[in-house]
């Protein structure tokens, strides 16, 4: 299964599932939910955080963090 983790530059997906209590609640609160499409903007080097789209929102969040978050890429 991917992850958000997985995405490159540019790559656009819909979040399928990831376990709540390894998710910070204020990602779910930004619209980091199942069904919502998600895009890859940039990420950093050294592991470093990456920025996505979600709802029109721009967030950063952690590679490890990305890496539980289960999803489905649009093509």
């Amino acid at each position: 299964m991917s992850t958000i983790a997985d995405l490159k530059k540019g790559e656009k997906a819909i979040i399928l599932d990831f376990p709540v209590d390894s998710i910070p609640l204020k990602l779910i609160e930004m619209g980091c939910l199942p069904g919502n499409e998600i895009s890859l903007v940039q990420t950093t080097l050294f592991n470093g955080p990456l920025f996505l789209t979600i709802n029109e929102s721009n967030i950063a969040i952690r590679k490890d963090t990305a890496a539980k978050i289960q999803i489905e890429k649009v093509l």
